[in-house]
């Protein structure tokens, strides 16, 4: 049964001081075996308590048949100081809900991931699963001889066995249990001693790992990856005043992760298709050098100050964020990364806030009221909006208040928990600024504010249509989007008068500072539409651009308007992270918001600007050549394309899936043969479900909702099923998305009622037809018994619909 809050608060209370003991045995293939310790004090003597354990069989608490039911053991009757030890078999899974097993399709090896994080934990090990009990972690893992396994410990010994090995890591500091991992397999490894002078010997170990069949990806990219990692850890050591909290950091590429990558403490996880098995294009490398970025800085927001429960989750991720692309630029090289943030990041956070769902960054404490709830909650509010909004934050404290407010929340709750309050307290010591009039308007309230020019006469007005104080900058230029001058603007209630820039085309927010959307005058989207290519900043670009995309998804431009900028404006352009980020909005604006009459005129459009970009800048060609690959109709030039040894796997596999949509499948099977890696398993999954046939699609269908799939495989296939171009052949299957789909989904878990709600039919409809499939969401909806995941998942789909139609 999920946690709800006054369980938690009320188990908060009466345990304290928890160190936990553990040994996992993962020899067997059938299950794995635990053996725990736990061991805490009770501030109440003689009270009843609980460890939750999902899954377990022949449980057993102090060596007798565990009080087990509902996936919680009893403790009754506590004394002042208690151990227990409790022993179980738990299930390997392959959802990536819990221990993931994993078997590789490239070479037949095996993989064992302790995948955790919210309410995910305890289908591993016996805890106390809430984050505001913190417990130390003494481990042992017994598995095969030819493994590796990193944990969130250091390694302290390993000793052979017959066949098996036990490794044994050091005692951790106490973090919450959502956090805790162990990884284990025939992993390939790059390691070394960083330079850190508060450790011991004055260095600390660092390792990249990943699967056996990766070797020659990480390889290649060992040296990126080494020099990104040190130069973040170097940086993040500077800034923050608490030292590095851990005996080492690992990473790991690891399969079957659900989310992108997980910030457990000393072991941070990433998905292994972070590691790409062909050349990484330019918006990738910067999303992984912010995604490492993001995650280090988890080792301080979230791991060694936790927030008490998780209406303040963005105390992690908001921060971890927001650290992520800043630290990328200014620590990593990636000095570009809050360009691929205004177009790809930033956009998801105004679509969200649009949503009936959404709500507070820092959302009110009795509003989370299970952990399905707070799961439903992790999303681009937390992450994106918290994130642009902490940038806000900094442009308006200064980064010396920033910072010293926050090294104070810091130490102050060093291996503890805080919450909004606490952190206000800390930015409150910091600065003269009203951090708290800024946090209720800010932090406790839903939507965003438009930023309008108007004209008096020859003088642009800025005024804001909204409840919140901007500090941002606003840019001239000449009719040629030539810069004549910028101007630093606090705008609250009172409209600024930019008497400077008379007669100019003006643009707010030209930095993106702010977290708000704009609305040029008639004249400035006048020059802004037919100079865009010529304005020099490509962060400026970016944000027109978005702009742009959110003109047309708030029907003030219609989508042939704007594929029409991009035939203009996006040729010349010549910032690959621009390029990339503009390429996949257009499509994604063409799925969701072109009649179906259209689509194929638009995608020839979108497919011929990625052409001309192939034969440009080289920067440009890796992402084009994918978007060429997949929307292109010109069978001969896919095919011919196949037939070159030279061409990147990810195009190729573009390539086959396109002919297998344009009904010529017979290069899936010849291509599966020559790439036998994970990704390109995935690969041939979308492949197959893009085959346009009713025959086809019935079996895919029967795949897709059987139960059999991971969450990787179900993404896979689901997004090969929903052919943009099959509106009339997938027909019937949207009633029957909504009825096996919610049958999926209540005999899965939140992962998977996560991916059920990812694979909603977003593509090209008919009014009438849009307005079917709204009826048969709503209607199950408002029958209840949806999954609370996946409850969230439609009905944002929902509004997603309403906003199209």
């Amino acid at each position: 049964m999920p946690l709800m809050l006054p369980e938690a608060r009320e188990r908060a209370l009466l345990l304290t001081d928890v160190h936990t003991v553990l040994h996992l045995d993962l020899t067997s293939t059938e299950d794995f075996g635990v053996e725990a310790t736990i061991s805490f004090r009770c501030t109440e003597p003689g009270s009843s308590s609980f460890l939750e354990l999902n899954g377990g069989t022949d449980v057993t608490l102090d060596g007798q048949p565990a009080p087990y039911a509902d996936g919680r053991i009893a403790l009754t009757d506590l004394a002042e100081t208690n151990e227990v030890r409790v022993t179980a078999r738990m299930p390997y899974v392959h959802d990536g809900d819990g221990m993931t097993e994993t078997i590789d399709p490239a070479d037949g090896e095996r993989y064992v991931c302790a995948h955790t994080s919210m309410d995910i934990t305890q289908k591993v090990i016996p805890c106390f699963d809430q984050p505001d009990i913190k417990t130390t972690f003494s481990l042992s893992v017994t598995a095969p001889s030819h493994w590796t396994v990193v944990a969130n410990g250091q390694l302290d010994s390993r000793t052979s066995g017959d066949g098996a090995d036990t490794w044994t890591f050091g005692k951790t500091p106490p973090f919450s249990s959502y956090l805790f991992t162990l990884v284990g397999g025939p992993w390939v490894s790059v390691t070394w001693d960083e330079p850190y002078a508060p450790a011991p010997g004055g260095t600390l170990p660092f390792g990249w790992h990943a699967r056996a069949s990766q070797g020659r990806e990480l390889e290649r990219d060992a040296e990126e990856l080494q020099r990104i990692t040190s130069s973040c850890f170097q940086h993040y050591t500077k800034i923050f005043e608490p030292e590095y909290p851990y005996a080492d950091y690992q990473q790991v590429f690891a399969p079957g992760l659900n989310w992108g990558a997980m910030e457990f403490p000393g072991c941070v996880v990433f998905r292994d298709s972070y590691l790409t098995q062909g050349a990484p294009t330019e918006l990738e490398k910067e999303w992984v050098a912010s995604t490492i970025a993001h995650e280090m800085a988890h080792m301080w927001f979230g791991d060694l100050v936790t927030m008490k429960w998780w209406e303040d989750s963005w105390l992690n991720e908001s921060f971890a964020d927001f650290m992520g692309f800043d630290v990328a630029g200014v620590a990593a090289g990636y000095t570009d990364a809050w360009t691929s943030a205004a177009i790809t990041r930033k956009p998801t956070g105004y679509r969200a806030d649009r949503r009936r769902s959404t709500h507070p960054i820092a959302e009110d404490t009795d509003k989370i009221v299970d952990v399905d709830t707070a799961f439903a909650n992790f999303d681009m509010i937390t992450y994106a909006k918290g994130n642009a909004t902490l940038a806000q934050l900094g442009h308006w404290l200064g980064e010396e208040d920033f910072l010293a407010g926050v090294n104070r929340h810091l130490t102050a709750h060093a291996f503890g928990n805080a919450d909004l309050a606490d952190f206000l307290d800390s930015l409150d010591s910091a600065t003269e600024h009203d951090v708290r009039a800024w946090a209720e308007a800010w932090l406790r309230t839903t939507g965003f504010d438009t930023l309008v020019v108007t004209r008096d006469g020859d003088i642009p007005v800025l005024t804001r249509e909204g409840s919140r104080l901007h500090r941002l900058t606003v840019s001239a230029y000449d009719d040629a989007m030539r810069l004549v001058g910028s101007r630093d603007v606090q705008l609250g209630d009172e409209p600024v008068r930019l008497e400077e820039f008379a007669g100019r085309v003006v643009v707010p927010n030209s930095g993106d500072e702010t977290f708000a959307v704009i609305r040029p005058d008639e004249q400035s989207w006048a020059a802004i539409t037919a100079g865009l290519s010529s304005v020099e900043s490509q962060l400026t670009r970016a944000l027109l651009w978005w702009t742009a995309i959110d003109l047309c998804e708030s029907q003030v431009i219609g989508v042939d308007e704007l594929i029409a900028l991009a035939d203009q404006h996006l040729r010349p352009e010549t910032h690959p992270l621009v390029f990339e980020g503009v390429m996949r909005n257009l499509q994604a604006i063409t799925r969701r918001y072109a009649a179906p009459g259209e689509v194929a005129d638009h995608l020839a459009v979108i497919a011929d600007i990625a052409r001309g970009a192939t034969e440009g800048d080289p920067r440009l060609a890796p992402g084009a050549s994918r978007v060429l690959a997949r929307l292109s109709s010109d069978r001969d030039h896919l095919v011919d394309w196949l037939a070159q040894d030279d061409v990147d796997p990810s195009v190729r596999w573009a390539a086959v899936q396109r002919l297998a949509e344009l009904g010529d499948p017979s290069h899936i099977d010849v291509e599966s043969q020559r790439d036998q890696s994970v990704s390109g398993h995935h690969a041939a999954l979308t492949a197959q479900a893009l085959v346009p046939t009713e025959a086809a699609k019935a079996e895919i269908w029967e795949r897709l909702m059987g139960g059999e799939l991971g969450s990787h495989e179900y993404d896979a296939v689901a997004a090969g099923f929903w052919g943009w171009e099959q509106a009339d052949l997938l027909r019937p299957y949207l009633d029957r998305y909504v009825t096996d789909g919610l049958a999926l989904a209540r005999r899965s878990g939140q992962a998977m009622a996560d991916v059920i709600g990812d694979a909603f039919p977003r593509l090209p409809l008919s009014p009438a037809v849009r307005r079917e499939l709204r009826a048969a969401v709503a209607s199950a909806l408002e029958a209840g018994e949806v999954p609370t995941v996946l409850a969230r998942a439609w009905n944002d789909a929902l509004d997603d619909l309403d906003r199209t139609l």
